[in-house]
């Protein structure tokens, strides 16, 4: 990380870069070159400060990612365009006035800033209209209401126009500037790949506060604050809201109020997001005694197979779309061992019976967004020429299909959850084909959940797992060390 030092009136200010001016430079020359042909101009809108109960009361800042892939600069209220017939490109900010210096302190120009990435031409933030008008405009999703409006009002568009539409993205956006953009960040360079190895080495400390604060008695809060603590104190906070639940089978369960339970299961999926904004994002799954039950320990066994099955298919050249299904197919047949489904089991995997365990899809893009680029349309980043996203449950859940290419950065996610009222609904519609025992299934209904991720690069050979240390994640290596740590 850069740091561009100014010393006024024996103030440090410190300006931060995520990489030096020319690994900007020579993004926005990449793009003009896969924008070769297109007229008009690519347009960046930058975040602005979002009031949280009034104007001067603001959520924490945190810019918008392709803005800092492309310009770096993070600070709010700025804007960029790069002409494509031309190649110019220029910077569109107001420098700090003396009542933002009374209030703030001291800040760089923002000429010293477009320097500082190698932007030549600046103008003021309110001349972005003009130079706008009469020209085809390029744009990208926005995500962040203030910019939506903005783009309404430069554009002639209605707000709903210049939002991701979910799954299919944004129609009114332009596809050629979001395929170029989205092909650009899938594919992560050694400075990105060096940031999001850092963030996972700080995921690595934050998940290890947590498994370690793990007693009976706690209230899952203070373990949530314990972890969070480590990532504000070493990075920029948490790269999404954490989880931390005994209810396993609830994927996104924020709320922290319950004490810890003998017997539980814990599932804690927590991310880092680092300085520079790269992020982590692990999940494991702890025993709250410290000794799993034998029906914990099967469930988790299969998790784990499955984990290390997908890590082990990664490679260039395969579907992640594929890794999932050999996945699913390995789950039902361990579960299928286990009496809780019966059958033909290519059948049940291409009827998408691994659903009504895995309603979610095996892992997802990672990169300066812990969903990397889902903003700009979830079909159009995970899924390339010739997919199509299935409508099974589960499968239809899966984030990156695409065919793996070195670079890539993804991850690993397999779950099994029992979800009462899926199986419910799924016994009354008869859903499953007569293949699941319900009987058998009522006995679960109490269990939670299990999920286990690791973030994982492609590489030219095949994968590693990103971050320098490992968590736990073995059963017995998770009964050995939690059993050290509760002494």
């Amino acid at each position: 990380m850069d740091r561009k030092i100014r010393d006024t009136r024996k103030i440090a200010i410190f300006v931060f870069a995520m990489f030096e001016k020319q690994v900007y430079i020579a993004r926005r020359q990449e793009l003009l070159k896969r924008m070769e042909g297109q007229r008009g101009i690519a347009l960046f809108l930058g975040n602005v400060e979002s009031p949280a109960q009034y104007g001067d009361n603001c959520y924490k800042w945190r810019q918008d990612s392709n803005w800092l892939y492309f310009f770096g600069i993070d600070e709010p209220r700025f804007a960029a365009t790069i002409d494509l017939e031309t190649g110019q490109e220029t910077v569109y900010a107001d420098d700090f006035s003396l009542d933002d210096i009374i209030w703030m302190g001291p800040m760089p120009s923002v000429r010293s800033l477009a320097d500082s990435v190698g932007v030549a031409n600046t103008a003021p933030y309110d001349a972005l209209a003009a130079a706008l008008k009469g020209r085809q405009v390029h744009f990208l999703p926005a995500s962040r209401h203030y910019n939506q409006l903005l783009l309404s009002k430069l554009l002639g568009l209605r707000p709903e126009e210049t939002v991701s539409a979910g799954k299919a993205g944004c129609a009114k956006a332009s596809e050629p500037l979001v395929r170029a953009v989205i092909e650009m960040r899938l594919i992560k360079d050694e400075r990105e790949i060096a940031s999001i190895d850092a963030a996972c080495n700080l995921g690595f400390e934050m998940h290890t506060i947590a498994r370690r604060g793990i007693r009976p008695g706690r209230i899952e809060q203070e373990i949530v604050g314990d972890m969070e603590g480590l990532a504000l104190a070493k990075g920029w906070g948490v790269s999404f809201a954490t989880i931390l639940t005994q209810h396993g089978e609830i994927f996104h369960c924020h709320s922290h109020e319950m004490p810890v339970e003998p017997g539980k299961l814990m599932v804690i999926d927590a991310g880092v997001e680092a300085n520079d904004h790269y992020a982590s994002d692990f999940t494991r799954t702890y025993p709250t005694s410290g000794r799993f039950t034998q029906k914990q320990r099967d469930i988790y066994q299969t998790v784990y197979e499955c984990n290390e099955l997908a890590f082990s298919m990664i490679r260039p050249g395969i579907a992640y779309r594929d890794v999932h299904l050999a996945v699913a197919e390995h789950m039902l047949d361990n579960l299928r061992q286990l009496d809780l489904v019966r059958g033909d089991l290519a059948g049940m995997v291409e009827d998408g019976i691994a659903g009504l365990f895995m309603p979610h899809g095996l892992g997802h893009n990672m990169g300066l967004d812990v969903h990397d680029m889902e903003d700009l349309g979830e079909n159009l980043v995970g899924y390339g020429e010739g997919q199509t996203r299935s409508p099974q449950l589960g499968l239809g859940s899966l984030r990156m299909a695409r065919v793996l290419q070195p670079g890539h950065v993804i991850t690993d996610e397999p779950g099994i959850y029992f979800i009462p009222a899926l199986i419910e609904q799924w016994k009354k519609d008869g859903a499953d084909g007569g293949r699941v025992n319900y009987a058998k299934l009522k006995d679960y209904f109490d269990f939670g959940g299990i999920r286990l991720e690791d973030d994982v690069l492609v590489t030219e050979g095949g994968a590693r797992r990103l971050g320098a240390k490992r968590l736990p994640i073995a059963p017995d290596e998770i009964e050995t060390i939690m059993q050290n740590e509760q002494i």
